[in-house]
């Protein structure tokens, strides 16, 4: 395995702490478990800051610690201002902000906008009758004459989009689990109310938000039926798939209450906001709601999230829809998190994960725009195979076995080799398994050891963090194959060559005239010339 060569690197060019940020994704409950009750706590989190301090990342994505029953394990809040009790408290919180901060991290955190649990106290004030205050803060609807749904909407886990209430005699719409009511965004009192839960954190001292699930946060007032999608001979494990949804999710006036919120964080100076936007055609979305100067900082899809094979033509693609021109936003990618199978498990097709995971690596800092890592991804984890008496995910547990379960990328943090049937992450039973080859992969095992992933992914970052060419330059793919990617990476004068084989056969590769190239970095044997498979390196452009 190749380490980075030395390398000149241009001055460090002015720009947003955000743009061309490397964030770190923490899923609270898999990370560190302080007090022994095999569930990850904000105190773990806070125990593990140099941890992450010293990968060289910018910032830290929180995902939700709300109060919460846990019904979708915190995308179901039931109290958007405190901490749920398994987590901690709101002063661990801010104990944990104080020492990100000290130690130069931006803290990021989730926030639901879409909908909350149906133990949230506007929801069960909403649903005691149609008169009340509250009564339109969710998405309620008349049944049809002989009792049906008001419309024909399906939710993401499965079955209809609606359910009764016989307190209101109505149904309520839930995109997702029945326990998670949708919120009436087009109301303004549930927009005040929203933007005074975002200042709430931001007076707490949080430099950013994820906004979860952003493009159903406003639907067809007019509740018209999705009609159905075309069959691309994709396997459909749920109704959901069944539908184009136009109107059950994207309504337009979504970019208004953008940009309230975009308003609101601007007045707190240089905070960070970043949208996931899930859908078969997430582009005209993502566009939308990252446009001009009023909108979002960034958005990111599941291009990659989902895919289950990293080719050049799916890279080519999705990179060429986010070109540096007036107008377009700055994106953002993740290749894992939370909800998504762990990438290399997906990719890794010839028996070597780690090999895949470290070519990988150099390719995500390789990009264009702000990248995202998933808890584990600098050890190279791989995606754990949970047995369906341990399933907690409940959308696994309703589809399975045709849905791929999201536990298998949320299981512990291994920490510790050794000595600790949970691989340090906690003093008794985790709440999840951990995976067969998970201890060996800890962090104490890969620690100081110049060919491991961890000390990989030191390096990569801290090339990315002294490069303008990577944080800031142009991109544009110059040449693709069946395996091979080459990427130029442009700021000013300096030009970068990014190139990857794909593959699992050796490629020659030569970049115009060979000799103004020098390496910067390699993986895995790679060298201008050859590039072994799953390989790549970064070569700059002499004089």
């Amino acid at each position: 395995m190749n380490d980075p060569q030395p390398a000149i690197l241009a001055p460090r060019t002015a720009r947003e702490w955000w743009r061309g940020a490397t964030i770190y994704q923490i899923y609270p409950r898999s990370f560190a478990d302080s007090n022994g009750d095999g569930i990850g706590d904000l105190p773990g989190i806070t125990a593990k800051l140099d941890h992450i301090a010293g990968l060289g990342v910018d910032a830290i994505w929180i995902s939700p610690f709300f109060t919460s029953p846990m019904k979708d394990f915190g995308y179901d809040v039931a109290d958007y201002r405190d901490v749920d009790p398994i987590f901690g408290t709101l002063a661990d919180f801010d104990a944990l902000v104080a020492l990100a901060h000290e130690l130069g991290l931006r803290v990021i955190i989730d926030q639901v906008y879409s909908h909350t649990s149906d133990q949230h106290p506007w929801f069960a004030e909403s649903r005691q009758d149609r008169t009340n205050a509250k009564a339109d803060w969710y998405v309620w609807a008349d049944a049809k004459p002989e009792g049906s749904p008001p419309s024909n909407w399906a939710s993401v886990f499965g079955g209809p989009a609606w359910a009764w209430d016989a307190r209101r005699g109505q149904y309520y719409l839930h995109n997702f689990l029945t326990e998670q009511p949708d919120l009436n965004v087009h109301n303004p009192d549930v927009q005040e109310a929203l933007l005074d839960t975002a200042r709430f954190w931001l007076d707490r001292g949080v430099d950013g938000f994820r906004l979860d699930a952003l493009n159903f946060t406003m639907h067809d007032p007019a509740l018209r039926d999705n009609p159905p999608a075309p069959n691309d001979g994709s396997v459909r494990t749920r109704p959901f798939d069944f539908q184009l949804h136009l109107y059950n999710q994207s309504h337009e006036d979504i970019g208004g209450f953008i940009e309230r919120l975009r308003a609101l964080l601007d007045s707190y100076g240089d905070r960070f906001t970043v949208a996931e936007i899930g859908g078969a055609d997430p582009d005209p979305e993502m566009k939308a709601f990252t446009r001009g100067s009023k909108r979002l900082n960034s958005a990111y899809s599941f291009d990659f999230l989902y895919a289950p094979k990293l080719t050049p033509a799916l890279i080519q693609a999705s990179l060429g829809r986010w070109p540096d021109q007036d107008g377009i936003g700055w994106p953002s990618w993740a290749f894992s998190n939370h909800d998504a199978p762990r990438a290399i498990s997906r990719w890794a097709n010839d028996g070597n994960p780690q090999r895949y995971a470290r070519m990988a690596m150099l390719l995500l800092v390789s990009l264009r725009g702000n990248i995202f890592l998933y808890q584990g991804d600098e050890l190279g984890l791989t995606q754990v195979d949970v047995a369906f008496e341990d399933l907690q995910d409940p959308e696994a547990i309703a589809n399975w076995p045709l849905t791929l379960s999201r536990d298998g990328a949320r299981t512990p943090m291994p920490w510790a080799g050794g000595g600790n049937a949970s691989a340090g992450f906690s003093d008794s039973r985790p709440w999840l398994p951990l995976g067969p080859d998970h201890a060996a992969l800890a962090v104490d095992r890969q620690q100081g050891r110049a060919d491991s992933m961890l000390e990989l992914t030191r390096r990569v970052i801290a090339l990315r963090n002294a490069s303008d060419t990577l944080l800031l330059g142009t991109m544009r793919v110059v040449e693709t194959g069946e395996a091979l990617l080459v990427l130029e990476r442009a700021h000013r004068s300096e030009i970068l060559l990014c190139a990857f084989n794909l593959g699992d056969a050796p490629l020659d590769w030569h970049p115009p005239q060979p000799d103004r190239w020098r390496e910067w970095i390699m993986v895995n044997e790679a060298r201008i010339g050859h590039l072994p498979p799953f390989s790549g390196l970064i070569a700059q452009r002499l004089g």
